[in-house]
């Protein structure tokens, strides 16, 4: 069912005309969405971050809301919703076509199970895994939604994309100047990664390029271990898109 929305249009506050629609509604909900993906925020500070009226913001956000674009946190702030990972997922993504040919050099080099992570609201999914023919794996199916608060490749979006990192900032230091994020039994016993970003063309994070397998073959340093295979391959990757 779709929800009409009571809109103003005589609000004070306008939108940038830079990326403007030149429709009023869509393009502040646009800005709503991409203050909130930067980390959830309550209704004062997302009017702070947009520019808008706080009717107005709440107006909106509650609308998308309603539509799952947007869903609330028990702290009453809102953050990204389900329903963009739905459409992303049902979508047809050019990075995870490039991807492909780069894991599977990774996972022959190493023998090691490769995943790709894209940025789901509060969550990391899994868009791409390829697992290596034979040994001891760790399989991360497709599609699986994995925190943000502990593993490696949650460091690499905490360090880049979270307002609020769950990390020590010493270590997000480190992370942003190596381009390596490690993580040994942090998110599941036994278990030991390394991931890197992928950047896009005007430097944002588009994805997390991760290695992942037992503990024992890992330690005690998975960077040590494959960080430059890592990195050699997400600049590759990051060159084909």
């Amino acid at each position: 069912m779709i929800h009409a929305v009571g809109i103003i249009e005589g609000d004070s506050v306008e939108n940038s005309t830079e990326n403007s629609s030149g429709i009023k509604v869509l393009d502040r909900s646009i800005a709503i969405i991409d203050a909130i993906a930067a980390g959830e925020k309550t209704l004062s500070q997302l009017s702070a971050d947009t520019g808008l009226p706080r009717a107005t913001t709440h107006r909106l956000a509650t609308a998308l809301e309603i539509h799952q674009v947007l869903v609330r946190t028990d702290s009453g702030a809102w953050t990204i919703g389900p329903a963009l990972a739905r459409y992303a997922a049902s979508a047809p993504s050019q990075i995870i076509d490039a991807a492909k040919p780069v894991m599977a050099d990774l996972v022959h080099a190493t023998n090691e199970s490769v995943q790709l992570y894209e940025l789901t609201g509060s969550s990391r999914t899994c868009v791409a895994a390829i697992e290596p023919p034979s040994g001891l794996t760790h399989t991360v199916p497709v599609g699986s939604q994995l925190p943000l608060d502990r593993g490696s490749a949650a460091k690499i979006f905490a360090a880049h994309k979270l307002v609020d990192a769950p990390f020590p900032d010493e270590e997000m230091v480190t992370v942003r100047s190596t381009g390596l994020a490690e993580s040994v039994a942090e998110r599941e016993v036994g278990l030991a990664s390394v991931s890197t970003p992928i950047f896009g063309k005007n430097g944002t994070v588009l994805a997390v390029l991760s290695i992942s397998g037992p503990v024992e073959r890992l330690k005690p340093s998975p960077a040590d271990k494959w960080g430059k295979d890592l990195l050699a391959a997400a600049k590759k990757l990051t060159q084909a898109i």
